[in-house]
């Protein structure tokens, strides 16, 4: 039987930050504001939510101004803990120092990354790996960054490579770790690297997994990801619509809208767009073309078809801020037609979203597979409930003060 999942985060906090100089200079890497909160209010935040209640932090350079921000942690809801090491401490001496307050089970965190992740589907993957560690990874298909792990089809890490170096790596370490607290016996004595000393000894072992997760992170490790860091933490409001049965009339099953005179809009979707357009969300459209793979229809043909909707919305000053479609037919083996989440990710990525915190609303079950696969929050349009209905009541729930004072 599974235990009871990670109760405690331990977040490395006490890294110097020289990357980003002259801004460390004078204050320590997390605390560095952004809309005006430090970063690691975002992750304390984001530790309550995943449902978390202790916190270790390990300290080290300028521990006393993380100590005089952070406090006991009452503001979170959380109890806040310390352990400070020498400011030239690296990562496996800092555990090392604080192994005697560490669970037996528990979350690792880096100071520097942040992405929506969930706790539930973590320890689902851990306890069906039946392994001692795992880290979550950004599969890293839009080239963001430089990966170091090689991940099999069964999510064990093969390679870990600090270097980056190596041939065919596909993925990038994140953080978010779930580690039974027997990897810290592996730990070398002295000032080491955790990740350098212990994960080629897992990896040789087959006890490294990877969470694999497609949702862009976002970090204060260097000056040149500061700006979208400060994009994706900006607050904002989105939602994500299917197009098919939710904004307009369905065709018939293996029809298609092929022109526009073959579109007709459901009573009360333009109203719905504009709604939105006026509570200041941004507005994306996921749709699955693949008519266009079957030769029905042109990607021209539904240009042409976008491009009046748009001019229809624009008559009542509305408008849909980009458009995400799957071209691809049933049997190509893409990853963006739904159910897969491949589209939410595009609009995640153009825009900077956070995806736990936006709406995805269509017609199909399919629609509800991609929003939960992308970890959305989803809602189903139909007859009896339209999407002037949807939008009406998802707004009214948004400004209740629950929602309204969250993450503050």
């Amino acid at each position: 039987m599974p235990s009871d999942p990670p109760a405690q985060a331990v977040i490395l906090a006490g890294g110097q930050g020289t990357r980003l100089r002259p801004i460390t200079d004078t204050i320590p890497k997390p605390l560095i504001e952004f809309h005006g909160r430090p970063f690691l209010s975002y992750l304390l935040n984001q530790v309550k939510d995943l449902g978390l209640n202790r916190v270790l932090l390990l300290i080290g350079y300028r521990g006393a101004q993380i100590r005089e921000y952070c406090g006991n942690g009452e503001r979170w809801g959380l109890d806040i803990t310390y352990v400070e090491s020498p400011v030239e401490a690296d990562t496996g001496q800092r555990l090392n120092d604080a192994a005697s307050r560490i669970d037996s089970k528990f979350l690792l965190m880096y100071c520097d990354n942040y992405c929506p992740v969930r706790l539930d589907k973590m320890w689902s993957d851990f306890n069906q790996g039946g392994t001692t560690a795992m880290v979550t990874a950004y599969t890293n298909r839009d080239g963001y960054t430089k990966s170091n792990l090689l991940v099999d089809e069964n999510c064990v890490v093969e390679k870990y490579d600090p270097a980056r170096s190596a041939p065919n790596l596909n993925a990038v370490d994140i953080g978010y770790a779930v580690f039974s607290k027997d990897v810290l016996d592996l730990i070398p004595k002295g000032n080491v690297n955790f990740e350098h000393s212990v994960y080629p000894i897992l990896t040789e072992r087959k006890q490294l997994r990877a969470h694999l997760t497609e949702h862009r992170y976002y970090s204060v490790g260097s000056h040149e990801r500061l700006p979208l860091t400060e994009a994706f933490l900006k607050p904002q409001r989105a939602v994500i619509l299917d197009r098919d049965g939710t904004l307009n009339v369905r065709p018939p099953q293996a029809h298609y809208v092929r022109s526009w005179d073959e579109f007709t809009w459901l009573p009360g979707a333009m109203e719905a767009i504009k709604m939105l357009n006026d509570a200041g969300y941004i507005l994306a459209l996921a749709s699955n073309q693949s008519g266009i793979a079957r030769g029905i229809m042109t990607e021209d043909d539904l240009d042409d078809i976008h491009r009046n909707m748009q001019k229809d919305l624009a008559r009542t000053g509305a408008k849909i801020d980009a458009i995400f479609y799957c071209p691809h037919g049933w049997d190509d083996a893409c990853l963006c037609r739904k159910p897969l989440p491949g589209l939410l990710f595009q609009a995640q990525r153009q825009f900077h979203l956070d995806l736990s915190k936006t709406l995805f609303a269509g017609d199909d079950e399919r629609d509800q597979q991609a929003g939960q696969a992308a970890g959305c929050r989803t809602a189903l349009v139909t007859q009896d409930r339209p999407l002037l209905s949807v939008v009406r009541d998802y707004l009214s729930d948004q400004s209740s003060p629950a929602i309204l004072t969250r993450g503050q």
